[in-house]
């Protein structure tokens, strides 16, 4: 099967593209590079997919680039893609995200469709649920998104749902609920918790601690991922995938301590615009369309992330 990965340089893109290649895919990989954070991360996550098996790599800006020609001939759409993080989105950081999350999934889902794309996967986020009502999060309750980023993701799921509802599309949009594992980007949370109890080097810790997130093995994530791009699902499938493990930071942050053999050195921090207070997704849709359910309990997943946090230092 010949499938496209968008964001194939990306965390979960990386993990993602060579699971497929090692299952023997065609895969073509779209990364534009951009410099939101460190690109040598990124040409590393390349290289370790390129030692898994070959890969047509393409640097293609899909915001701007034509699209025609990398779409031609693909049956499944996996679009990971876009512009992460929550602080940056405020003010004028807000153009870039809606750029790389909303104008280029409009493009890429238009190429898809005139291409005759069988299937397409748009990587979803739980930021799109906000200070939610109830938990867990069900994907027929009411999006409240809490920040920009949020309202981004919300913006390219809903687009991907209205080609879907328009002209049959066949999109399936995933909710991610807080991806962890190896080769985590270097500015996300749990990895700079690994870092700082490793270096000592102070973690900055944002609110009191009692902020609690739905953690998600990206092996997991990926597995559901690929389910998505085998499935006959009906055009405008909203999933979540969770990983059940809900876990406060001041929890995490001890289990951290306890695998490094180190304490972490804190710098209190005030809690920043957009930290909602609390995820967790209902996996049951999931379930009955899929048969996925998480895998990887959470002791199990950070044991594999110190593993190689240790040996990447």
């Amino acid at each position: 099967m010949r499938c496209l990965v968008t964001g194939s340089a990306g965390f979960i893109g990386a993990h993602l593209a060579q699971r497929l290649v090692g299952e023997g895919h065609d895969v073509v990989g779209v990364d534009c590079l951009r410099d939101n954070y460190d690109v040598a991360d990124k040409k590393a996550n390349l290289a370790w997919v390129a030692a898994s098996g070959p890969v047509d790599q393409r640097d293609l800006d899909l915001s701007a680039d034509d699209l025609a020609e990398v779409v031609a001939g693909v049956e499944v759409v996996f679009h990971l893609a876009g512009q992460p993080g929550v602080r940056a989105s405020w003010g004028d950081g807000l153009a870039v995200y809606t750029r790389d999350n909303v104008l280029a999934t409009e493009r890429l889902l238009v190429a898809a469709g005139e291409a005759g794309v069988g299937r397409i996967v748009l990587a979803s986020s739980s930021s799109v649920y906000g200070e939610a009502a109830r938990y867990p999060c069900h994907e027929d309750d009411l999006p409240r998104p809490h920040s920009p980023y949020g309202v981004t993701k919300l913006a390219a799921e809903h687009l991907g749902v209205a080609h879907a509802r328009n002209e049959g599309l066949p999109v399936t949009a995933l909710r991610y609920f807080s991806v962890y594992g190896p080769r985590q980007r270097p500015d996300m949370g749990l990895r700079r918790l690994f870092e700082a109890a490793r270096s000592g080097s102070p973690f900055p810790r944002f609110g009191d601690g009692s902020a609690i997130r739905d953690l998600t093995f990206v092996g997991d994530v990926v597995d559901a991922t690929v389910a998505a791009g085998g499935a006959d699902l009906a055009p405008g499938t909203v999933l979540n995938v969770a990983g059940g493990s809900q876990v406060s930071l001041a929890d995490l942050i001890r289990q951290v301590e306890e695998l490094v053999g180190a304490r972490v050195v804190i710098d209190q921090q005030p809690a920043q615009a957009g930290d909602v207070a609390r995820t967790g997704g209902d996996t049951r849709r999931i379930r009955e369309v899929l048969g996925w359910e998480p895998a990887t309990p959470l002791a199990d997943g950070l044991a594999r992330m110190a593993a190689w946090a240790a040996a990447s230092a």
